[in-house]
């Protein structure tokens, strides 16, 4: 082996200080680096003409102390599903809650309300009844798209069927037309 020319350096081998020097030199960076943060952006936007046609992003309507009209003796009114989007094409959500009373047996029926947003930091309220309860249909899945409400809703094709036992299934479409929710069905009721 060929011996260099030149002699060694010292700091040309690591020791154990070397690497803690290191780590330590590194964490006070990253420390510093936490405390030196830039401030949030204040920016605004110029009132400009593309500043009107921007989308207005509001939260769906919440179902929080919201009273539902469904009749649910000394139980309370319970929301078991719930789906937002805007439905009447105003920029605006709205909410679609399932509602059945809190029964402690049984299957109580679902009602399906539409809500929007209540004035200021009122509630919101209810301004449509897709699916009353006295209809004694289950809603199995609910959703929300393209501006329509889907449901999938089970039934009974008779007052003598019992209320364990649904007999038909039935997939409806609701959509805002004319002021109001028209109702179609996409696949038709079947039995289960």
């Amino acid at each position: 082996m060929q011996q260099s020319a030149l002699p060694e350096l010292a700091h040309t081998h690591t020791r154990p200080i070397h690497w803690v020097a290191t780590a330590a030199a590194l964490a006070g960076v990253v420390a510093l680096s936490s405390l030196l943060q830039p401030k949030p952006a204040t920016a605004a936007q110029a009132a400009g003409p593309e500043a009107a046609t921007a989308p207005v992003t509001a939260a769906a309507p919440a179902t929080t102390g919201v009273d539902f009209p469904v009749e649910c003796g000394p139980v309370q009114a319970l929301v078991v599903k719930k789906a937002s989007g805007d439905l009447d094409g105003d920029g605006a959500p709205e909410t679609v809650a399932v509602v059945h009373c809190d029964a402690p047996m049984g299957t109580p029926p679902d009602g399906v309300y539409v809500l929007t947003r209540g004035a200021d930091s009122t509630p919101a309220r209810v301004v449509a009844t897709l699916v009353d309860p006295k209809a004694r249909n289950t809603v199995t899945s609910l959703s929300v798209a393209d501006g329509a409400v889907l449901a999938t809703l089970l039934g009974y094709s008779t007052a003598d069927v019992p209320s364990c036992c649904p007999d038909l299934k039935d997939s409806a479409k609701w959509q805002w037309k004319d002021d109001r929710f028209v109702r179609s069905t996409p696949a038709g009721s079947h039995s289960v």
